[in-house]
């Protein structure tokens, strides 16, 4: 019988582990890490909106370790200091201190004078949060103290006109808002009127002004948006139209420019109909660019080219589970995770960004009608 060469296998398990722990150091995916999921409650009767999860990165899992009692949380953001984590809530927003084990301590909740948002985010100084709403089409600007909390409204502005997508009902419906990196500019993607709106943003009074537009193919639906690492990029994904666009910006003269570069499809040429491009997510070190396709029920990811900003699609495979409303890698680049309205779950992956795979690591995790996640190093 052959003999078996155990010094050859323990070398063959020791480079596996040294390319696990090369993997690690490129992407600074050290030390231990908590998720933030959010999802609806109302029509589950559950009362818990926000669930908090130790982050197992040679495992590819999480484990829940506490929930937070909360009414529909749709959206949630952290603040750039990761410090604070905010919430959209039936009643306006929420605010939470995150704590030295990743557990969340509520702070206080604020009103923003109109119908349930969509999507919320802090600009970079986190003095300001800024609410983009679905429903109403309008943007609420609200101060933000040292210690997290939400304070005063200072601006409110609503969308006008007349939209091109008779299901949206022909008018304005403000899905995310997100500030330029430099601090300059507030956008505002208005899926209803395929447009994304260019705010200059007055630091000092909490105040937006007109500034310019970003027009979208009609009936495409901008969702989300996302900057680059250095902000020199700018990226647009269309719910309807199943397409990120890139943009290039720089400030010219004291006004924003804005250069679309490259539309790629968030699909494979085979899919199916009726699907709806979801999430936009950069991977921890901004190497990949994610993004769901509810209804096709498919993740896609995109690797970044970070000088020239343009994207390169290393796959598009199914999620196992039903509507993904948002999808994100951990911070190892080596595993995602796929958060499933339809089915109530969470599936999780083993992915091999070179080389285009996705195998699915272990069986799902329940969570009803999961809608965000957000990762978070713990100190």
């Amino acid at each position: 019988m052959p003999q078996i060469n155990c010094g050859g296998k323990e070398k063959l398990k020791k480079m596996a582990e040294q390319k696990k722990e090369a993997a690690k150091q490129k992407t600074g995916a050290t030390g231990k890490y908590v998720a933030y999921v959010s999802s609806y409650t109302m029509t589950q009767k559950e009362k818990y909106g926000i669930r908090v999860y130790d982050v197992d990165l040679e495992a590819g899992r999480m484990c829940e370790k506490d929930k937070v009692e909360i009414t529909n949380s749709s959206y949630i953001s952290l603040s750039h200091d990761q410090r604070f984590l905010y919430s959209i809530t039936d009643f306006g927003v929420e605010s939470y201190r995150i704590e030295a084990d990743g557990t969340l301590s509520f702070i206080n909740h604020a009103s923003i004078n109109g119908m349930r948002g969509s999507h919320l985010s802090t600009d970079y100084t986190d003095s300001w949060l800024f609410v983009g709403g679905y429903h109403d089409g309008k943007i609420t600007v609200l101060q933000l103290g040292e210690d997290g909390s939400v304070g005063e409204i200072t601006d409110e502005v609503y969308h006008k006109g007349l939209g091109s997508i008779a299901e949206r009902n022909f008018r304005p419906h403000v899905q995310c808002v997100k500030m330029t990196r430099d601090n300059h500019y507030l956008l505002a993607a208005d899926l209803g009127m395929d447009q994304t709106i260019v705010y200059r943003f007055d630091a000092k009074n909490g105040k937006l002004k007109h500034a310019d537009i970003i027009h979208s193919e009609l009936e495409s639906a901008p969702r989300h948006l996302a900057f680059s690492k250095e902000g020199r990029h700018l990226y647009i994904v269309h719910e309807l139209k199943n397409s990120i666009d890139v943009y290039s910006y720089r400030e010219n003269d004291g006004m924003p420019d804005f250069e679309k570069i490259q539309s790629v499809p968030t699909m494979n040429e085979q899919h199916s109909t009726g699907s709806a491009a979801s999430a936009l997510n950069f991977s921890a070190d901004y190497s990949y660019l994610i993004t769901s396709n509810a209804g096709d029920n498919s993740v896609a990811v995109f690797a970044v080219d970070k000088e020239s900003g343009l994207l390169e699609k290393k796959f598009c495979l199914p999620v196992s589970g039903d509507y993904p409303k948002d999808a994100d890698l951990f911070p190892d680049n080596r595993h995602l995770v796929a958060l499933n309205q339809e089915s109530n779950s969470l599936t999780f992956f083993t992915m091999d960004g070179e080389n285009g795979l996705l195998v699915m690591n272990g069986k799902e995790l329940p969570v009803k009608q999961p809608n965000c996640i957000a990762f978070r190093k713990l100190a």
